[in-house]
């Protein structure tokens, strides 16, 4: 990933003690090895589902460091997405930072309003005119909706991959902006960049 301003102490002191936990519980592993009577299968298990709490924990720590030198409205943004989490509405969120993305862009309808939850909300509201493309956002303000992205191609006739995170990998793999995706199927929020997808921890938490 490419330098963030990850000004977020707390959040990254939490991130190194479960990273240290993790550490202490393999390097037990690796000392009682050799205790026949210890079987360490439900230990790896363990630690396997550890690494995935931490890895959705470390991508909500970078997805606030990406946000906040792009806009100041980071926290509307996550008021949003966990809104449209808890109900299931789809959504795409572009977060615009230094390239122009006009050339990777089929534009949408114009909006030209201040970004608050609220409006971000009601335009992925199920059964708006303006529900199914993705939203752009430039610093404090909600740009225009119903933007179509290009797919990535990378994931072709996977089933288990959407459109929407299709369109989200493909703008991030041509650009640097950010792309947040919340699946209607499962409520859940990942985030696009660089071309790779992050899903990250319940959205009360960004």
């Amino acid at each position: 990933m490419d330098h963030a301003n990850c000004d977020f102490s707390p959040m990254k002191q939490s991130l190194k003690e479960d990273i240290r936990h993790v550490i202490d519980e393999l390097q037990y592993s690796l000392e009682t090895m050799d205790n026949e009577n210890n079987c360490l299968l439900g230990s790896f298990e363990k630690v396997k589902n550890e690494f995935v709490y931490i890895e959705m924990k470390a991508a909500t720590f970078y997805l606030n460091c990406y946000l906040a030198p792009f806009t100041d409205k980071y926290p509307e943004i996550s008021l949003c997405v966990q809104n449209m989490s808890e109900r299931r509405h789809g959504g795409l969120i572009i977060i615009k930072r230094e390239d122009a993305l006009e050339s990777f862009i089929h534009p949408g309808i114009p909006i030209g309003a201040n970004l608050s939850h609220s409006l971000l909300e009601s335009i992925f509201f199920p059964g708006n005119p303006l529900h199914d493309g993705a939203v752009m956002v430039n610093q404090n303000q909600i740009v225009s909706a119903a933007n179509v992205l290009p797919l990535s191609d990378r994931f072709t006739g996977d089933k288990k991959l959407g459109t929407r995170h299709r369109a989200a990998l493909g703008l991030t793999e041509r650009s640097d902006a950010l792309v947040l995706v919340v699946s209607e199927e499962t409520g859940r929020v990942s985030f696009a960049l660089n071309g790779n997808l992050h899903p990250i921890t319940s959205p009360e938490t960004l």
